[in-house]
């Protein structure tokens, strides 16, 4: 890697529109919904807009039998995953899990988006290691 390429942000112009399609699921439904109606809506969006996406998608870990032991919520474009939340507080246990995801899927790019909140902040987490 080269001294530019660390301050190159991940998928730049997909996160942007992907973040205008997340923040019109929360102007439409506000903050008190579940998650599966936020996916419903953003299902519905993705396409609208006609962009690619894989939902509730099984990683498979290598060396694990259970095929369905991480289901992320959306593979965005094969490029970012998405995991949906509608809870009070986003945990360090949600971090770890889009860890796994990550790890799985060898993806670089995971959002954590919680809808319960009052102003949306899609929380990036980005894979650092190989």
């Amino acid at each position: 890697m080269g001294t530019n390429d660390t301050n190159k942000i991940i998928h730049k112009e997909l996160s942007y529109v992907l973040n205008g399609v997340l923040f019109s699921v929360h102007n439409n439904l506000g903050r008190f919904c579940r998650e599966r109606q936020y996916g419903d809506l953003l299902e519905t969006f993705l396409k609208e807009k006609k962009i690619p996406y894989e939902r509730e998608k099984a990683l498979p870990l290598d060396g694990v039998k259970e095929r369905f032991t991480n289901v992320v919520d959306f593979v965005i474009n094969g490029e970012i995953l998405l995991d949906l939340k509608a809870k009070p507080v986003v945990t360090k246990e949600n971090y770890y899990q889009m860890n796994r995801y990550l790890a799985a899927s060898g993806h670089k790019l995971g959002l954590i988006v919680n809808f319960r909140n009052k102003y949306l902040k899609p929380i990036r987490v980005i894979r650092s290691y190989s």
